[in-house]
């Protein structure tokens, strides 16, 4: 009973948050950050890989469809993009009522003999961030009395839930309604990107991305807590497996990753920046950094590491041979080294490290029946066809796959096609340009299956050197939230930009456009030309 309480005052402090932080807009940007990371963190580690293990690979395709089919129906139906946008949020809002119920019932789960307090702890923390986020998303919206008795239902369904308790959960378990619950997902994924209240976006210069960071900061904080009480729980001992996986990668990449970073500081002292005039040089950064290499190398193998230089560098030279230009330009550099490594780097490439983190530890769910090498080239190539991936990302994600067990082929495709396998770049070449492309990228893989190669890890570190480098890297990617703020610092990812709505004051969209409006100063024209 305690337990049920605890969890209503749970949501209950969620108007009082909201009424405090909306006073400044430095605070109102903390509370934006808290709930992006907090709510979008919980979906894709906790929410997903459990939709993944019931439902299998088309859980995906219908959190896919509720994400982008607001955006795509608001394109369409652009009269009645209020009405989309209004019943997205019913559709969000109705799926946390859904998932209240389930919550009461798991509570029941954690009050019995043998199982954790620490679930029910984890139930209890994560409908803080629901509480607000609700608030949130309602006040501005439909006024205080909506939301009001939404949270006066969410706690009456979590009563009803806590005693209803055994024989509800059998119908409303999650093999029932699975796609019910994905396409939910989707919808509150949306939501949380799109920014929905109608704040008046007073925050034109960014000078309220370090609050915003702040409050992502403690977003953070609040998934590894929920984490580390996951895997106290016996009921989700899936999870804390996966989560296991994500810390062990994790580890082992830090070192490495801190190498990378101090090559790509060596590299720009010794005049190999990306503002080269020679073609040449810029696809040998575009593609290997060379930076990216250290990675592979050290976490893959030597033969790895030199079948990904002989790939890239004849992708490479196809592509100045052809006179392709690369897209995604650095629109401003530092002048230090140092600051270029582990500042100038760590933001472009920290968003693309996590992603390729979460991704692997998605797709890499033995749930995915994803055996035959083709259907995962298939699958990757889709992946990476929307995003424009960046050198040490892709390598990253490589790594992920071979721990996950991924054919070799599958394993050496982001190494070679990651970067330049995406929409945005693909739109620079003409059709000849394109079969070229893709008959090499073949001709590679074909070599690469035949070659067969094994990989192993060729550094194993002590352990103690593996915190501290984990540390040292969570310290700079921490400060790359606080410069950027949590929006920016994912706008990388987003190259299907939506656009600022009446309603959605979008900062990724909002920052493409300062971009391009620096660009037109600090760069010639037909730098900028080739930008678009």
């Amino acid at each position: 009973m305690l337990y049920l309480l605890a969890s209503c005052i749970a949501l209950l402090l969620g108007p009082l948050f909201y009424r405090f932080f909306s006073t400044g807009h430095g605070l109102q940007k903390g509370l934006d950050g808290f709930i992006f990371v907090s709510l979008g963190g919980l979906v894709l580690i906790h929410i997903l890989p459990e939709l993944l293990e019931h439902g299998g690979f088309l859980a995906i395709v219908f959190v896919i469809i509720g994400m982008w089919g607001p955006t795509l129906s608001e394109k369409l139906f652009h009269r009645y993009s209020e009405v989309t946008h209004n019943l997205t949020l019913f559709l969000g809002i109705g799926g946390l009522l859904l998932h209240t119920i389930t919550d009461g019932g798991a509570m029941i789960l954690a009050q019995q003999e043998g199982n954790s307090p620490l679930l029910a702890l984890g139930i209890i923390l994560h409908r803080l961030p629901v509480g607000v986020a609700i608030w949130w998303l309602l006040k501005p919206q439909l006024g205080s009395r909506w939301a009001m008795a939404v949270l006066a239902a969410m706690m009456l369904l979590t009563g009803f839930g806590y005693f209803a308790g055994e024989q509800m959960l059998s119908h409303l378990s999650l093999e029932n309604t699975v796609y019910l619950q994905a396409f939910v997902t989707g919808s509150i994924l949306h939501v949380v990107l799109h920014q929905p209240h109608g704040s008046p976006d007073t925050d034109k210069q960014g000078k309220f991305e370090y609050q915003a960071g702040i409050g992502s900061l403690l977003g953070i904080v609040l998934l590894v807590l929920l984490l580390m009480m996951d895997s106290g729980g016996h009921e989700h001992h899936h999870h804390s497996h996966s989560t296991e996986h994500l810390l062990d990668w994790m580890l082992t990449i830090a070192p490495v990753l801190l190498i990378a970073y101090a090559v790509a500081s060596l590299r720009f002292h010794f005049g190999l920046t990306p503002h080269n005039q020679e073609l040449s040089r810029l696809w040998l950064q575009r593609l290997l950094g060379p930076e990216a290499i250290v990675i592979t190398g050290l976490l893959l193998g030597p033969m790895f590491a030199l079948l990904q230089a002989v790939s890239v560098l004849a992708i490479g030279w196809q592509l100045t041979r052809c006179r392709v230009e690369p897209t995604d330009p650095h629109e401003y550099l530092p002048n230090s080294p140092w600051r270029f490594g582990f500042a100038h780097l760590v933001d472009r490439s920290a968003p693309w490290i996590l992603l390729s983190l979460v991704l692997a530890n998605l797709i890499g769910h033995p749930a995915v029946p994803l055996s035959s090498p083709l259907v995962q080239v298939v699958v990757l190539l889709l992946v990476f066809l929307p995003m424009r991936f960046c050198n040490l990302g892709a390598a990253v994600l490589s790594l992920s796959l071979a721990y996950s067990g991924w054919t070799t082929t599958a394993v050496m495709l982001p190494l070679i096609a990651a970067p330049i396998f995406n929409l945005a770049q693909l739109k620079l070449m003409n059709w000849s340009q394109k079969a070229s492309l893709f008959a090499l990228l073949i001709a590679l893989l074909g070599a690469i299956e035949l070659l067969h190669p094994k990989w192993q890890a060729m550094v194993h570190l002590p352990a103690t050197l593996n915190n501290i480098c984990l540390v040292i890297v969570a310290i700079l990617f921490a400060t790359s939230l606080l410069r950027l703020g949590p929006r920016k610092f994912l706008s990388r990812l987003m190259v299907l930009k939506p656009k600022a709505h009446d309603h959605a004051h979008d900062h990724g969209h909002e920052a493409v456009q300062q971009h391009s409006h620096t660009n037109k100063h600090n760069h010639s024209h037909d730098d900028h030309k080739h930008h678009h």
